[in-house]
């Protein structure tokens, strides 16, 4: 009977995930070939919180509405293949919805600017609303920024990794409203690597904007989760805490197989990519070129010192969308093509291991060290990889950490 319900499980999962991946909002129809019961289940349509209008259009009746967005900040259509989202910008204006300001985090309102570039305040020519910056002068909304605002809106599409830098702008974000007075609404949205949780947490001493928790490199969990926990767990400046309200998904778990519509950022532009990110990102603090300059970033990796040999993929990276300048432009690399990976539900570092070992010393493996670590969540992991530890040796070091935060993790999940 154990076994049954297993496979009776990943036949549902199989089923959802051709489902959500390729609906996007549309009920699919039903099959002669698979148990009414089971389709009963499968049919259910996964709804994020932006396209439940009716749980928050009143509350922000005769409100002035701040939002921070980007790009996939979007509320779907249904029955719809040409244009199978809008804005939720748009969408809230045409709703009657009063935003008098958005504001901007990393890559920009509408997603389009560089990694780490910095964004400037702007009007959005779409709609004439006022942008404002959370990636350049300040990475904290100002209490003068928010002036005049009576609620604020954040909905933008994570990828479940500590070091994705949405989550230290929600940080911030919620600071400013808890020290305004301020409600925050955050819309939640599935976490497509919400499958597992895994990878060494962040050590006190390492915090900065690419992670400011005590959390692994993936913790398997929606933005609406997280937020709960930053403010359940006291971590915002002196244990203030945000009047924060989160619109839940429907029909949603952290098994739901979920194919993000469009990249969620410049360098992540499809479901392989991201994926491999919590695993293939470190090599940004190395000598090693993550894909960025080509049309696989996140799934490729390589550079002129990897031998011929042993990484017989090579490229060469130029300035594209999304990296004007990547590491090694225009040099010829090897590397790896992993794009064929199948999908991963633990980090692998042994790409990283082995490329750190064919590396010659002279060329400086770890030449971004302090960005490594930061990464990384403490220098631990850069010095283990140094002493000749295997990944298996590494793992085990991340388990009692890792025990203790499922605990803290298990008390925010709003979703089985």
């Amino acid at each position: 009977m154990k076994n049954t319900k297993k496979h009776t499980r990943f036949f549902l999962v199989g089923l959802l995930s051709l489902y959500v991946t390729t609906s996007y909002g549309q009920t699919p129809k039903k099959s002669e070939n698979i148990p009414s019961e089971i389709q009963d289940i499968v049919i259910r349509e996964l709804v994020v919180a932006a396209n439940q209008t009716e749980k928050y259009l009143p509350l922000f009746r005769e409100k002035k509405i701040g939002i921070v967005a980007n790009n996939t900040s979007v509320i779907f259509k249904k029955n719809t293949v040409n244009e199978p989202y809008v804005h939720a910008v748009d969408s809230l204006l045409s709703l009657g919805v009063n935003i008098v300001k958005a504001f901007a985090p990393e890559h920009g309102f509408r997603g389009d600017v560089d990694a780490g570039a910095k964004i400037k305040d702007e009007k959005d020519l779409k709609t004439n609303i006022p942008v404002t910056s959370l990636y350049g002068a300040n990475y904290k909304p100002t209490q003068e920024q928010l002036q005049g605002i009576d609620m604020l809106v954040f909905d933008i599409q994570d990828v479940g990794t500590r070091f994705y830098t949405y989550l230290s702008t929600l940080h911030y974000v919620m600071e400013a409203c808890a020290e305004k007075g301020i409600p925050l609404f955050v819309f939640d949205r599935p976490n497509p690597n919400a499958h597992y949780v895994d990878g060494p947490v962040l050590k006190k001493g390492f915090e900065s904007f690419v992670g400011l928790h005590p959390v692994p490199i993936v913790y398997g969990m929606t933005i609406g989760e997280y937020a709960k926990m930053i403010n359940g767990e006291k971590w915002l400046k002196n244990g203030i805490q945000c009047d924060l309200k989160v619109i839940t998904l429907e029909n949603y778990t952290h098994e739901t197989p979920y194919s993000l519509p469009l990249r969620p950022s410049p360098n992540l532009p499809n479901n392989k990519a991201i994926n491999l990110y919590p695993s293939i990102c470190l090599f940004e603090g190395t000598n090693v070129n993550e894909g960025r300059g080509t049309e696989k970033q996140f799934q490729v990796f390589g550079s002129p010192y990897l031998p011929s040999d042993l990484y017989p993929y090579t490229y060469t990276p130029v300035s594209n969308f999304g990296s004007k300048d990547p590491k090694h432009l225009g040099k010829k690399c090897h590397g790896l093509d992993v794009s064929q990976t199948p999908k991963l539900n633990e980090i692998d570092f042994n790409w990283l291991i082995d490329a750190y070992k064919a590396t010659p010393k002279s060329e400086n493996f770890f030449k971004f060290a302090a960005f490594f670590d930061k990464l990384a969540g403490s220098d631990e992991l850069r010095k283990q990889i140094i002493e000749g530890k295997s990944f298996e040796q590494i793992k085990s070091s991340w388990e009692a950490d890792l025990s203790a935060f499922k605990k803290v993790r298990a008390k925010y999940l709003l979703y089985p």
